[in-house]
């Protein structure tokens, strides 16, 4: 299993500005993390356009972003973005993709929030070919495509689908090259995403398994707990995240956070390599009253676990 690392503070409600993705990136690289991620929330930056600036200033590592929202954005201007994007970042570009929520897409884009699997499984049948070079000729029932585009000097993007129920994951299976989740925890993992995802990925090549998850390394693991409710318990309104968290049988985010001892939390991200996950996407958080202090100390447990 890969480990990569969370760029910019939004994940944590900390906004950044676009400089401050780029040195992230390159501060990761230095480490010797496998891939820098960014968040793409509505409300902010445009991670793709950050990225290609990152892919610039960096050389070895993968770039990837997770998710762009497919709803407000048509699949052929999104792929002649990500393949612009790509010859900056000279093809190490991740596109990870979204239905996203329905108040951020209906209330915020005003857009109706209709059919999400069947939308996401058209989205997919023009955005992949295009990525990949090729022309698309669709009359779909949301939307219609007639031709392609050419950026000199770009290469495939790799595109993953955050995906969490079943219909979905099938998409992705099918369409894509993997997933990428927030919040989903072994249990799901184990029953539900990765069985469902390689059975629908059969005679295609390995699906990547890119697994978001709190990390704090702490000797207060119910002190780390209460901190990740107020670091991310935003989620624990959101009706996509109130499913998982029904289907993995804990209560709320914290529940889900990898936290302890630097033993302990390498024994949990040991079981997420057993159980599939090909990638770790850590966002790391502080615990405590010495917030650096606790960032050091998980990165560098990360850094350790990442390897050369």
């Amino acid at each position: 299993m890969q480990i990569g690392m969370t760029v910019g503070g939004d994940v944590l409600a900390r906004p950044s500005a676009p400089s401050e993705i780029v040195t992230d990136a390159q501060q990761a690289e230095k480490e010797g993390y496998a891939t820098a991620w960014s968040v793409h929330f509505s409300r902010a930056y445009d991670a793709l356009t950050t990225l290609a600036v990152a892919g610039n200033v960096t050389s070895r590592i993968g770039l990837g972003v997770g998710i762009v929202p497919t709803y407000p954005r048509h699949p052929l201007a999104l792929a002649q973005q990500a393949a612009t994007a790509q010859v900056f970042c000279g093809g190490r570009l991740t596109l990870g993709v979204g239905v996203s929520h329905r108040p951020v897409i209906e209330g915020l884009h005003g857009i109706p929030y209709a059919s999400p699997a069947g939308h996401m499984r058209e989205y997919l049948g023009i955005l992949v070919p295009l990525l990949r070079g090729e022309e698309v000729h669709v009359a779909g029932e949301h939307y219609r495509v007639d031709g392609g585009f050419s950026v000199p000097g770009t290469s495939e993007v790799s595109v993953l689908v955050g995906a969490l129920s079943p219909r979905m994951v099938r998409a992705a299976g099918e369409l894509s090259d993997g997933v990428v989740t927030w919040l989903a925890g072994p249990r799901t993992l184990d029953a539900t995403i990765i069985p469902t995802l390689r059975t629908a990925a059969a005679g295609r090549p390995a699906p990547r398994v890119v697994a978001a998850l709190p990390v704090a390394v702490t000797d207060d693991p119910d002190a780390a707990r209460a901190a990740a409710e107020k670091a991310f318990g935003r989620y624990n309104g959101m009706e996509n995240y109130r499913r998982l968290f029904e289907r993995e049988g804990v209560a709320s985010v914290g529940d889900l956070a990898v936290v302890g001892t630097e033993d302990a939390v390498t024994t949990q991200l040991a079981r997420y390599a057993d159980l599939g996950v090909t990638e770790l996407w850590p966002a790391v958080y502080p615990v405590g009253d010495d917030p650096e202090a606790s960032i050091r100390r998980t990165r560098a447990l990360l850094t350790t676990l990442a390897g050369p």
